[in-house]
């Protein structure tokens, strides 16, 4: 019978964990998740242009409640886009993230509700949005 080679504790905890390592994975973290009603306010900038990007919308929803003070019913209150820094980068949030064709269809006509989460993958940010009627 073929003996068995021992491995010092040490060396065999470290050899574990090395085989391990690249398949154990980091769970995205959620840094914020909310609800919105996109409304006609939200569908307009501040000087009253037509909005027509859904990040821009989102953005302007942001604007609007954080900074406006203009909310419509079911609108939440989120942790990261008070800050008007983080609501520029929403469109590269988006890029990186997810959006299907026919919910950002949606956004740009309005009056729907949509759900944004916000991830943090340890290498950036990145946005995942969904509407609902």
């Amino acid at each position: 019978m073929p003996q068995l080679t021992r491995f010092p504790k040490p060396l065999l905890g470290m050899l574990v964990a090395l085989m391990l390592g690249p398949t154990v994975a980091r769970a995205d973290e959620v840094l914020a998740d909310y609800v919105a009603f996109i409304g006609q306010d939200d569908l307009h900038n501040s000087k009253g242009t037509r909005l027509r990007e859904p990040w821009q919308i989102l953005r302007q929803d942001r604007a609007n409640y954080h900074r406006f003070g203009i909310s419509q019913f079911g609108d939440e209150w989120d942790p990261l886009f008070s800050d008007k820094s983080n609501r520029a980068v929403m469109e590269n949030m988006i890029r990186r993230g997810s959006i299907a064709p026919a919910a950002a269809r949606d956004i740009v006509r309005g009056g729907v509700m949509v759900r944004i989460t916000v991830y943090d993958n340890g290498t950036h940010d990145y946005l995942r949005a969904s509407v609902s009627r």
